[in-house]
Formats: structure tokens, sequence, C-alpha cells
């Protein structure tokens, strides 16, 4: 079952993260977690038998839509939950107007593979950025 994030979600989320190697030391996720409930899209979990399996935020600027935090227990891996969610996350993206869906995948994460089997390339782009906060 898919649901909005709450609270009482934040260590078995952060637990999640941990286990599916998507934290550093330079982000903070309980503080990631708290940026995300100050904005107004869609943060969600799936739930299994109670337990947190599955994450997905979901963020639009009004420009481009992105997915951030697309984690899915390994044991629960390959079973469609990263495709449902996905899928989520671009119907709420359409319903809202945006035209295009960006995402950011760390050189060497295999879940390169999948969001390409979804049908999304590779852009020709270079991604720069600036810590603005430093969470360490």
């Amino acid at each position: 079952m898919i649901r909005d994030f709450q609270t009482q979600d934040t260590q078995a989320v952060v637990a999640l993260w941990q286990r599916c190697d998507l934290t550093r030391p330079w982000n903070d996720p309980h503080l990631d977690i708290q940026r995300k409930l100050a904005d107004s899209h869609p943060f969600w979990v799936f739930v299994n038998d109670g337990a947190v399996v599955a994450t997905l935020m979901v963020g639009y600027d009004g420009h481009r839509g992105s997915v951030n935090y697309l984690a899915v227990d390994p044991a629960f891996q390959r079973q469609g939950i990263a495709r449902r969610l996905m899928h989520q996350a671009e119907q709420y993206l359409l319903e809202q107007g945006c035209p295009k869906l960006n995402l950011m995948v760390r050189g060497g994460n295999p879940a390169k593979d999948f969001y390409q089997a979804l049908g999304y390339q590779l852009d020709s782009v270079c991604v720069l950025s600036q810590r603005l906060i430093h969470d360490d």
C-alpha cells in the first residue's frame, strides 16, 4: 500500500535508506525529511504488513518535476514496487501540469538501468552544485 509519509515513519525510513545505500555523510537524512515536510509535494512510503519497505519524494518547481529517495528494501526489490511509485509520481506531476521529470542518479548506481527500462533517457547535461547548508 502506498500512503503519505507520517512522522512516526522516520526511523524506519532512515534505516531503509541506509540499507539501500542512499545516505551520505554530508546529507543528514533526518534533516532531509524535515526539509521535505516543509513543502507541499508528496513524500510516499510503501507499507507491507505494517513495515515501510519503500519510499519516494516528489518535487515540482513549476518548470520540471523531480524524484528523490526512491528506495525499495532489497528483500522487496523486483516486485514492481518501484514501478508503482514512479507511475504514481508521473501521474501526480502530470496532474500538476509538469512537462518533464528530471532525476539524478549517482555514477555507478545500478538504478540507472531501472530508469532506462521505464523509458528515461540519458541527457547530455552537466550537473553543478554547491552546498548552501552543511549538515555535518
